[in-house]
């Protein structure tokens, strides 16, 4: 994987269905076109924020939840010519989307840290989203990769850290407005995956009481952050 577009999506709580159908109708499509992953997950622990989260961002309403999704490329060339082909293929016009296309968010953006921890399939998703300095992304890159190294100590399966490459405007919603970023801040876009949320949340509370995520002093602000976890409902 060398380039990733991010998206979240405001889906209504009774079209989960209809949404993972339509996903899995448009898979196809991308792979045709260079894609070699895609993965939809649906908002399962995704807690309200004092300045910021997840429904913050795609300005969820209360029947809606919120899906984490991305979709894996070799390269931002082959992104790129996926996304001028897919503007343009017939076959999109026929997809029914059960959702507020307004108000989903997407980006692209380029992998600075993919770490693979235990084997096995992912089965839960943590999802983050920050406003980074764009002169601290050395100071944010080693930051990550000590953290991931504890991720996978107790029982990620992988780690990912993407930088924004080509992160848009947007009239209704955008990833800069979701986490309240200044023009002189780059947007994060990051997960990681575990087996099970069961794995997950004793990995977390772990993590917790480790030393070494209490020595880490963060490179951006916290408080503007957005994060939750999510079942994957598609991995193609």
């Amino acid at each position: 994987m060398t380039y990733v577009q991010g998206f979240v999506v405001p889906v209504p709580a009774d079209k989960k269905e209809a949404y993972r159908k339509a996903a899995a109708d448009f898979s196809p499509i991308a792979k045709e076109f260079g894609a070699t992953r895609q993965v939809e997950a649906w908002g399962d622990d995704v807690p309200d924020g004092k300045l910021t989260d997840f429904k913050g961002a795609v300005k969820a309403r209360p029947d809606e939840i919120v899906v984490f999704s991305w979709i894996e490329y070799p390269s931002k060339e082959v992104a790129d010519m996926a996304h001028h082909k897919l503007m343009n293929d017939p076959r999109m016009e026929k997809m029914d989307m059960p959702f507020d296309g307004q108000r989903m968010i997407v980006a692209g953006f380029t992998p600075i840290l993919d770490e693979a921890g235990r084997s096995g399939k992912t089965g839960y998703v943590d999802g983050f989203i920050a406003a980074v300095p764009a002169g601290n992304k050395q100071a944010y890159l080693d930051m990550a990769r000590k953290a991931a190294t504890v991720f996978k100590d107790y029982g990620a399966v992988r780690v990912v850290e993407t930088w924004g490459d080509s992160v848009p405007d947007g009239k209704v919603t955008d990833y800069k407005g979701a986490v309240k970023a200044t023009p002189d801040e780059k947007i994060v876009y990051s997960w990681i995956e575990w087996p099970s949320r069961e794995v997950r949340d004793e990995g977390w509370k772990k993590m917790m009481e480790d030393q070494r995520m209490k020595d880490h002093q963060m490179p951006f602000d916290g408080k503007r952050m957005i994060y939750g976890g999510f079942s994957p409902i598609l991995d193609i």
